[in-house]
């Protein structure tokens, strides 16, 4: 046979059960989440920083990581509200690399899908209890996102995801932020058909049952540019591009249309310096016009305690990605307060 099964995995209550919430940390969730809530309604002015590493390989360099954020966050919170991207798993294109910490807890051992789960979800506890902050992560695998979905408070679908009828879907279940990614291809209309079914109530089959949600009004897209048919990035961040989501926007009947913007992937050709120009780009396009200021809500920006990248091995260097390139700490510190100051 092609496919053998490997473990019986807990279902989702069961590891809730095996490491729970505590009361302070729920309370501090729902707390962040009205706060988020606040923020794409327009009840709010506050402009959103979801930052972090590419993905989230070792729990002590990531807690560490974002244990600086809240250092910073003091300093800034009356005008950011920064989200830690914890990304837990990755989406790859070929099938063939490191998938993130939910199939290899350790990524120089085999894949260890039930070790995977519970990695995960102790380090976004632990995080949590360290920072105050609470998280970003992918939902790469829509049926996953139930052993999570009291801990984090905003999700992604990616570039290659949003097309997918379960994506949508389950994005339509959700009482956070869920942020649909433009296509590869850089179609703004495959994204926003996404963000279109997210917000309308649906019915379909979800873990063997059958339900119906209610539609999520706070779905909206991400820019992160797109490659042309010769494999050369094509950035969407730039003025004429916000201006062009502006009018299409206008063009729909949605409740709290919004936009994040990826400074990295394709509108930086993953040229993760660039993430610094770019952000201070997209600062000034807002400031420039009222309607782009309204719109854009924040920014999405990969970054960790050291900058670049490095391949996974037995001497790899503390708090550097394994997988895209990131800023380094320094670099993240100063744009954190640059971004602050351009609100």
């Amino acid at each position: 046979m092609g496919m053998q099964i490997r473990d019986d995995l807990p279902k989702p209550e069961e590891l809730k059960k095996a490491y729970p919430l505590s009361e302070d940390l729920k309370k501090r969730k729902a707390e962040r989440d009205q706060e988020i809530r606040r923020i794409f309604t327009g009840e709010s002015d506050k402009f959103i920083v979801i930052i972090g590493p590419c993905s989230a390989d070792n729990e002590d360099s990531v807690c560490e990581y974002i244990s600086r954020l809240a250092k910073v966050n003091e300093k800034v919170k009356d005008k950011l509200m920064i989200i830690p991207r914890i990304y837990s798993n990755k989406p790859r294109t070929t099938g063939i690399g490191y998938k993130g910490m939910l199939h290899q807890p350790d990524p120089l051992k085999a894949p260890d899908l039930y070790g995977g789960l519970v990695a995960i979800r102790k380090m976004h506890i632990r995080a949590m209890e360290e920072s105050g902050l609470t998280a970003a992560d992918e939902m790469l695998y829509p049926d996953n996102r139930s052993y999570m979905n009291d801990i984090l408070s905003y999700e992604a679908i990616g570039a290659r995801s949003v097309e997918n009828q379960q994506h949508r879907l389950v994005s339509s279940g959700m009482d956070i932020p869920v942020g649909m990614k433009n296509p590869t291809s850089g179609d703004f209309g495959v994204m926003l058909n996404s963000v279109i079914a997210a917000q309308t109530p649906q019915d379909f089959i979800y873990r063997g049952q059958a339900v119906h949600t209610d539609g999520n009004d706070l779905a909206h897209v991400i820019l992160r540019g797109g490659v042309n048919k010769y494999g050369c990035a094509v950035p969407n961040y730039h003025y004429e591009d916000l201006v062009r989501l502006c009018e299409s926007y206008a063009k729909l009947d949605l409740a709290n249309p919004a936009a994040i913007v990826d400074t990295n992937h394709s509108n930086s050709n993953k040229k993760y310096k660039e993430q610094l120009r770019i952000s201070s780009e997209i600062m000034h396009s807002r400031n420039a016009n009222p309607d782009i200021k309204k719109m854009v809500k924040g920014l999405m920006i990969e970054s960790y305690l050291e900058e670049g990248n490095q391949q996974a091995g037995e001497n790899q260097v503390y708090g550097k990605s394994i997988t895209d390139p990131c800023i380094g700490w320094t670099d993240t510190e100063r744009l954190l307060y640059d971004i602050a100051e351009k609100c």
